[in-house]
């Protein structure tokens, strides 16, 4: 027979496993509560970051939906995304993942609509005042007809995933320009026009996500430090052989820039 000592110790022993097995189980419920589907472009696919599983897509395993997929383990997780996504793909080709059940969405969209990758290939391999014109000609389009294209799109998300928490992310700022005197490549200018378009294009975003009652995210302050010009930077400078992943995050920035980013939000 037991003596009162150890029968104390025993309650204090099984008291200690129970908890512990409420807890876990506590945390593991909440996990599993989670559907999340991940829409848009290549800054969300992960075009840039390596490790491709779609070779259309260019969806990498590096890329933020996937970091924190793995990292918190939700009920289900459908990664749609798409290296040259518009509003209008998204629409035709990303949205039948959508459902009542889903409780998270993410997406970053609108650079293709206003054809910043044409543009990023026109300063890379033209003259400065091509680069210039075809920025301005970008910030134009990202004025004139980008707000609608992004209502659509947003408001289709939130027919299809009433219940759904969506996180709209915008696009880092490319380039340090206080460092951008002892950076080889483009000239200042042609620097200082990209990241104008590229803080334009975040604006016409963050307004968007506001009049539709999604959460916005700035990106822009992740990067900070770490842009193209800055050692150690988290984004994929000008490649003339690659031009498809120049400006685009590589790993570094998927999971130091846009996973933070994302997680502040998503939790």
């Amino acid at each position: 027979m037991l003596d009162r000592s150890r029968l104390a110790a025993l309650a204090v022993t099984i008291g200690a496993v129970a908890f512990a097995a409420f807890t876990t189980g506590g945390t593991a419920g909440a996990a599993s509560s989670v559907h999340y589907v991940a829409l848009g472009d290549s800054y969300s696919s992960g075009d840039g970051a390596g490790n491709y599983s779609d070779g259309s897509c260019r969806e990498s395993s590096n890329a933020y939906p996937v970091l924190w997929a793995n990292a918190h383990a939700p009920a289900t997780f459908t990664n749609e995304t798409c290296s040259g996504a518009t509003t209008s793909s998204v629409i035709s080709t990303e949205l039948g993942a959508l459902s009542s059940a889903t409780t998270l969405v993410s997406i970053s969209i609108g650079g293709n609509d206003v054809g910043f990758a044409s543009v990023m290939e026109t300063c890379v391999l033209g003259s400065t005042s091509s680069c210039v014109n075809a920025v301005n000609s970008a910030e134009a389009q990202a004025q004139s007809t980008l707000p609608a294209a992004l209502n659509t799109v947003l408001s289709d998300i939130k027919a299809d995933a009433p219940n759904a928490k969506i996180v709209v992310l915008d696009y880092p700022q490319f380039y340090d320009l206080s460092k951008s005197s002892t950076c080889i490549g483009l000239s200042t200018t042609d620097r200082t026009a990209l990241n104008g378009g590229a803080a334009l294009l975040d604006s016409e975003i963050s307004a968007a996500a506001s009049r539709n009652g999604d959460t916005f995210v700035d990106v822009v302050p992740h990067f900070a430090g770490h842009q193209i010009c800055d050692s150690g930077s988290y984004l994929n400078s000008v490649n003339i052989f690659d031009i498809e992943s120049s400006y685009h995050p590589n790993a570094s920035g998927q999971a130091n820039g846009y996973l933070p980013a994302f997680a502040s939000a998503a939790g």
